[in-house]
């Protein structure tokens, strides 16, 4: 196997691996955020999860992205621990059709679906048909690639040394770890599955051997999954650990069957002189049979896993963090919109409760003076400060990511409600800072500016109110509610502002004070504008 052989194995590897990313960035801008509803409904009981992870993983030919994908969804929160292992089991059915596609010699059409996907993407303006055709694209690039591979092996047949060892190692654990490994590191159980076909049509490797280096394959995928979890709450990493055990528990329990029964020879009869199908046979029987073993032991998997990786009380002490949002950034991206929009949607809900803290506080201080409470208004702006920076930080990361226009629309203006919710809190300071003017000048508001005040402020907090009440579809509604909110904040500072004159007038309080009080006014007024924009901005995320 000379040079040429070896850049031939290689080049058809990287378009094995391409038309797979094809595939998934095509079928994650089709559905893109629907995903997650997608999922919501699909994965209610064991069984439809279970179809569910076997079809997405039949359509993008990858049980490793959808795996990826699954991990994602259970860190944002969009998916259970329990509706995961369902998936998860499914994903592993999904991935046999590779297998069985190659043994079928799908990869002489290959072509057609290459140039039927990518004539469609050039000459058809539809944003639509441009994410299915670049999966038909993608199918058509994947087995032009094994094509590529099976031809580049070819030459093998001439290595009386690989050969040899290929077909004389006895103990299954060598194949197992043999198949491991080279998975874990081109990362793609249907590659190396693809590769361990070519090498068998071309009578290199036994079945006898070939089942043991399969099952170390079902192990070896498991690596792309754990090292998107790295970084990732513990449920997340919980995932990966459901992951690892199926298929674990299957490479034993087959390991046993091959060495105590006639397994092997059961599947050479059933496609006999044709050791392609036979491995795509043994694959399938291999994962169909562990998901009907352990489908009534799913929730017990869900419960070990929580059990091998307990909660950490650490995580939840942690100052100055990303509460939600974690950067997802796998070698597959199917459902990275639904992830990305629920982990924005979610730090962005918690930093609006630590503004509406800080209002309200700050509120209180200015009405009674309090240097620990000052404090802690700091504080919390500061964190404010950095939840701004952090996630203006990941939206811009995001953008440079392909996805629809309606997912791109919403991410794009969460960093428009974030830069409102800022705003906000800088007027929190600002009462917070009125506060410490009084206390230095010994003075303070009399009764009826406090009830002013007081009606005030519960204006907005009302607004702020409002627009937490945000659900898909009613945005026009909450738009409304703002609005009238917004005005009538518009209202009641003109109101007050003009009995604040006639006090002046009669000199019933002091210019300084006067003075404040205006302020605040316009504080709580700009309040309201800001607020009227978050709503005005959901609007236009939904449209």
């Amino acid at each position: 196997m000379g040079i040429k052989d070896v850049l031939a194995l290689l080049g058809g590897l990287a378009l094995f691996l391409y038309g797979m990313q094809m595939m998934s960035n095509g079928l994650e801008a089709a559905a893109g955020n629907r995903m997650k509803a997608i999922l919501e409904r699909l994965t209610s009981n064991r069984v439809k999860g279970v179809l569910v992870g076997a079809g997405i993983t039949a359509v993008i030919q990858s049980s490793s992205a959808t795996t990826v994908m699954v991990v994602g969804f259970v860190n944002s929160g969009l998916m259970t621990l329990k509706q995961a292992v369902w998936v998860i089991m499914g994903a592993n059915i999904g991935t046999t059709i590779t297998g069985q596609l190659i043994a079928l010699d799908i990869g002489a059409i290959a072509p057609v679906f290459a140039i039927a996907g990518v004539a469609a993407i050039m000459f058809v303006k539809n944003e639509k048909v441009h994410h299915i055709s670049s999966i038909f694209a993608g199918l058509g690039i994947l087995f032009m690639g094994m094509d590529m591979m099976g031809n580049a092996m070819e030459p093998l047949q001439d290595s009386a040394a690989f050969i040899q060892f290929m077909t004389t190692f006895r103990n299954p654990l060598v194949g197992i770890l043999i198949g491991a490994v080279f998975t874990a590191v081109i990362q793609s159980s249907s590659a190396s599955v693809g590769i361990l076909q070519a090498l068998a049509g071309t009578g290199m490797i036994p079945l006898s051997s070939a089942v043991y280096i399969l099952f170390g394959q079902n192990i070896g995928t498991c690596i792309t999954a754990v090292l998107a979890s790295i970084g990732m709450k513990v449920n997340a990493k919980r995932t990966t650990i459901i992951h690892l055990m199926f298929n674990i528990f299957g490479s034993v329990l087959f390991t046993v069957v091959c060495l105590v029964t006639p397994f092997v020879s059961w599947m050479e009869a059933l496609a006999p002189g044709n050791p392609v199908s036979q491995i795509a046979n043994v694959h399938t029987v291999f994962n169909i049979v562990t998901t009907l073993i352990l489908l009534p032991f799913g929730t017990y998997m869900a419960a070990a896993a929580e059990k091998i990786l307990p909660d950490s009380r650490k995580e939840e002490d942690e100052e100055y963090r990303l509460k939600y949002i974690t950067r997802f950034e796998p070698s597959y991206a199917i459902g990275q919109a639904a992830v990305a929009i629920s982990q924005v949607k979610n730090e962005v809900g918690r930093m609006q409760a630590m503004v509406e803290k800080n209002i309200s506080s700050a509120y209180n201080v200015l009405i009674k003076y309090n240097d620990k409470e000052l404090k802690k208004i700091d504080e919390r702006e500061t964190y404010i400060d950095y939840l701004n920076a952090e996630i203006s930080s990941y939206i811009v990361s995001l953008m440079a990511n392909e996805m629809s226009l309606a997912d791109s629309r919403q991410i794009n203006g969460y960093y428009v409600v974030i830069s409102n919710l800022e705003r906000l809190g800088d007027h929190a300071v600002n009462l917070a800072g009125y506060a410490k003017e009084l206390k230095g000048w010994d003075a303070g508001f009399s009764e009826t500016a406090r009830e002013e005040l007081e009606i005030m402020k519960k204006q907005c907090m009302d607004a702020l109110d409002i627009v937490k009440e945000m659900l898909p579809g009613n945005s026009g509604v909450i738009l409304e509610k703002a609005s009238a909110m917004e005005q009538k904040i518009d209202d009641t500072r003109d109101k007050y502002f003009k009995k604040q004159m006639q006090r002046l007038k009669k000199g019933k309080c002091k210019p300084q004070t006067g003075i404040i009080f205006t302020e605040i006014l316009t504080d709580f007024e700009r309040m309201g504008d800001h607020v009227k924009n978050i709503a005005e901005q959901y609007v236009e995320m939904e449209n």
